[in-house]
């Protein structure tokens, strides 16, 4: 623990001297013993077997499975469409691979390309990968931190860290400090500095103290190596959904197989007749349509500001019941901005309020003139906290240029973090004034008087303790407070005679404050019963005081810091992380910790960020959200989705589009499943009672292709619930089937499939066949072809109007509208013209073995293609009476 030891201890371990730093030959021994200063990453897999992995799923095996049993039966082009469906499905997993080691190599390349460094007692300039252990490196504004240093020297040293701890300040760093605890967090660590930061001010020294992977970026990098990847809810509950197929398929083969064979038919019919109903039994298209829906889902949020780039993502977001939020940027505005300020004598005032007074004028007058920053083209240039007086100046019609033109800069005696302030001297009316900013009670130590309508006043203690008391509670409500004052004097000063004797003017509080629209999101997510948690660098009382403005926390109590989450048990973490709200003062490890033990607890997690911190967090996360604008590519390589936006409004969007995906696709499914259970259902039967099977398996395939494509994507796409975010998320253990799905796949797979016998049964009875004597009936006959013909029309055409019923488990037809999903109407009519087609063209009929049928029969047919639906819509309107008792 470097940080806890002095500089000549640090010194002395890494055999290293302040002066004249290492010599050549042993940097270039410790190169050769700890290797160079670069981050390593796992060797990537190659193409091919990347493309073996996305083979390895049951619902492929079954697909397979099929594509062998249609090449038994010679239907070689439904063979190629099932093995083309396989190649596309592999070659869209292979493109969506190479997570981790994208976000190992964008932390490669953030590593810094040149360091200044003491070898042989010379300062010179190498490769950032050859320094090593025990360098003595310079640091100056600018200038990336090339590897973890101890600091020996530091004069206003000050170093933007966000990007690996969280905090949305530069942090100030101090080379004598010394820490008394073992375990102080990377953001408080004041006597470090970390690779791959950015020095934003002043200048420093220090002694390298590790390189490459033991560094905390590389620490990071190892971390995101070792998460794994784990399966998203579709996914399980497909491959589960694929295991049942796969054995339904080989069960329903194997009992009509021997059943047949029982019944003294002939075993090569027998063995015809087992592969149609192994083909009715397995949804060739069901992966393909999944993967479609999912497509069309990424591009509808892509038009909402969310790319995803994992299509199982999207779904993933709809199960999302705690989300873990950055607050820098994604909860706030990432823009310090002044809320309310405070002259003596006068009430605290709100930004927001139009009439000021003369002193709150001169108050502001007096920050811009001793400010750095400025504003052009509306473009804010330097430090967030002055850039922050400075609009605060422009928003009461103050503008920075034409004060400094009116009144020009001097002299200055620059901020330091001893002194904690910083003054100007500007000349004005052939006098000058003195103006001094920053920490309120080092400001108050060098004060004689206070501002108060115009006139200078003794500060007085009782005037000292108000001031001091107002300080105190702007600071309890996470407001960064600076203070102002002034005097008056005829000659250009020395720096310390600049501060001295001079006359209090006011304070202002300011806070990075939350995006407007955050709010009501939060609220909304409440409703949904999901859980939002805020994650951060930032102190606790800053966090909770954002957390409470936007609803995320109550109490304190439901606020905790990183370094007291260490010293929970894993055990204890579990037990625990239910009840808060707010983490601040994180590590990257504590992040991922924190995730891990939401996860623990059964939650599906959505973890954002930004920063190459969040990235370990994101990749441990079911969802791993990344920021499109102020993410670093280490976050964005690492997440399942990244917000163009940088919104966390965004995100509750995201989740509404992947509930909604997530009911189409079981839509879908179990419309699908619906239909080829009606097709195993009237095979079944046939052969059961003796009866010829009434449907050939290029039929069977023809179906399939007409309802497994176009019916089927128009459910996936149909426009989403209005109240579906009033729903709780569902459970991770919840079944595919769980909430009555079994039982409509069911009813409606014997629906199909004893009506499409019917039809059968009836087509046999007008060409003259007897109901005794349907068991004669041959395979080719006149009287067969006519019968199928029927039983073919009407499995098609009921299922084609069953999907019309499967749009909401709970609302009728005429509730959810007829006409409001357009393309499900469309792939009706289109549907029954293809059937039409089919068995009126000659050479077609020929194919299929199908015939025209008489106009008569046509209204039989479309009348038992309705039953389904109208029993099924009986069905809803029953379970509604008994619901509303």
């Amino acid at each position: 623990m470097y940080y806890n030891q002095t500089k000549e201890h640090v010194l002395n371990e890494v055999k290293s001297n302040e002066k004249t730093g290492l010599s050549t030959d042993e940097a270039r021994d410790r190169l050769e013993r700890d290797g160079k200063n670069e981050l390593v990453s796992v060797k990537n897999k190659s193409i091919i077997c990347l493309f073996f992995e996305q083979l390895n799923d049951v619902l492929i095996y079954v697909l397979l499975g099929a594509a062998i049993l249609t090449l038994i039966a010679s239907e070689y082009a439904d063979t190629i469409i099932i093995v083309l469906v396989v190649l596309i499905n592999a070659a869209i997993g292979v493109f969506q691979e190479h997570k981790a080691e994208k976000a190992v190599e964008a932390l490669k390349n953030m590593s810094t390309p040149k360091a200044l460094v003491k070898r042989d007692g010379a300062v010179i300039e190498i490769d950032s990968k050859e320094v090593c252990v025990g360098d003595i490196v310079i640091l100056d504004a600018g200038r990336f931190v090339p590897a973890d240093i101890r600091l020996i020297e530091s004069s206003n040293l000050q170093i933007e860290e966000s990007a690996l701890t969280g905090e949305s300040v530069a942090s100030e760093k101090d080379a004598f400090w010394v820490s008394t605890d073992e375990k102080t967090p990377l953001g408080d660590q004041i006597n470090m500095a970390f690779q791959s930061t950015l020095v934003t001010y002043g200048r420093g020294v220090g002694v390298v103290i590790s390189t490459g992977m033991k560094t905390e970026m590389g620490k990071i990098a190892s971390i995101l190596q070792e998460t794994t990847n784990e399966l998203t809810p579709l996914q399980k509950r497909l491959e589960e959904l694929g295991k049942v197929l796969g054995i339904i398929a080989l069960t329903v083969c194997v009992i009509i197989f021997g059943l047949g064979l029982f019944q003294g038919n002939d075993p090569m019919e027998m063995f015809v007749t087992a592969i149609s109903l192994a083909v009715a039994a397995i949804p060739e298209g069901l992966a393909a349509i999944v993967a479609i829906v999912l497509a069309l889902g990424v591009t509808r949020m892509s038009k909402k500001n969310a790319i995803v780039k994992k299509l199982p993502a999207v779904e993933t977001l709809g199960s999302v019941n705690v989300i873990c939020s950055d607050k820098t940027g994604t909860l706030t505005q990432n823009k310090m901005t002044v809320t309310t300020f405070y002259t003596y004598g006068k009430k605290r005032q709100s930004v927001s309020d139009d009439l000021i007074s003369e002193d709150e004028k001169f108050m502001q007058q007096a920050f811009i003139l001793s400010s750095d920053a400025s504003i052009k083209d509306n473009q804010p240039i330097g430090d967030p906290t002055e850039v922050a007086l400075v609009e605060l100046g422009k928003a009461y019609q103050m503008e920075k240029e034409t004060l400094e033109q009116q009144m020009p800069r001097v002299a200055e005696f620059p901020f330091d973090s001893t002194r904690k302030r910083m003054s100007t001297i500007v000349e004005t009316n052939n006098q000058y004034h003195v103006y001094t900013k920053g920490a309120v009670d080092q400001l108050l130590a060098i004060c004689d008087y206070v501002l108060l309508d115009g006139k200078k006043i003794q500060l007085t203690k009782e005037v000292k303790d108000e001031v001091l008391e107002m300080t105190l509670s702007l600071s309890n409500e996470a407001l960064r407070v600076l203070g102002v004052a002034y005097k008056e004097t005829n000659e250009i000063l020395t720096n310390e005679e600049m501060e001295q004797h001079l006359v209090f003017i006011g304070l202002v509080g300011m806070i990075d404050p939350p995006r407007l629209e955050v709010k009501d999101s939060i609220k909304l997510a409440k409703q949904a019963g999901i859980k939002v948690v805020m994650i951060t660098g930032d102190h606790k009382n800053t966090a909770f005081a954002i957390a409470k403005e936007l609803g995320i926390a109550e109490s304190l109590e439901q606020c905790m810091t990183g370094q007291e989450f260490d010293l929970l048990t894993e055990e204890e973490r579990v037990q625990k992380v239910n009840q808060l709200s707010v983490f601040a003062r994180v590590s990257p490890n504590n992040k991922v910790e924190i995730v891990k033990a939401f996860k623990a607890n059964d939650n599906i997690v959505s973890m954002t960020g930004d920063g190459v911190n969040d990235a370990p967090s994101l990749k441990a996360a079911d969802i791993g959200v990344a920021m499109g604008i102020t993410g670093t590519d280490v976050s964005k390589g690492a997440s399942d989705m990244i917000l163009t936006d940088d919104n966390f409004s965004t995100i509750v969007e995201a989740i509404e589009e992947g509930r909604n995906i997530y009911n189409n696709i079981k839509k879908a499914v179990i419309f699908l499943l619906s239909c080829n259970l009606g097709e195993i259902v009237a095979i079944f039967l046939a052969v059961l009672l003796g009866w010829p099977v009434p449907l050939l398996a290029t039929q069977i395939l023809w179906i399939n292709l007409i309802t497994d494509t176009l019916p089927a994507i128009s459910l996936g796409i149909d426009p989403g619930d209005k109240g579906v975010m009033l729903e709780k998320p569902r459970s991770k253990k919840e079944s595919f089937f769980a909430h009555g799905a079994t039982s409509r796949a069911v009813t409606g797979g014997l629906l199909i499939g004893i009506t499409t016998l019917v039809a059968f049964v009836i087509g046999l009875l007008e060409q003259g066949v007897s109901f005794a004597n349907i068991s004669s009936v041959k395979h080719g006959d006149e009287a067969f072809i006519y019968a199928s013909t029927m039983a073919f029309v009407v499995l098609a055409v009921s299922q084609l109007f069953y999907s019309f019923t499967m749009r909401n488990e709970k609302k009728s037809i005429l509730q959810v509208g007829i006409f409001s999903n357009t393309k499900l109407v469309g792939s009706l009519v289109i549907g029954v013209l293809l059937q039409l087609i089919v068995i009126g063209v000659p050479f077609l009929q020929n194919a299929f073995g199908v015939t025209m049928l008489e106009f008569a029969d046509f209204i039989y047919v479309f009348t038992l293609a309705l039953i389904p639906v109208l029993i099924n819509e009986l069905l809803k309107l029953v379970t509604y009476l008994k619901t509303k008792k």
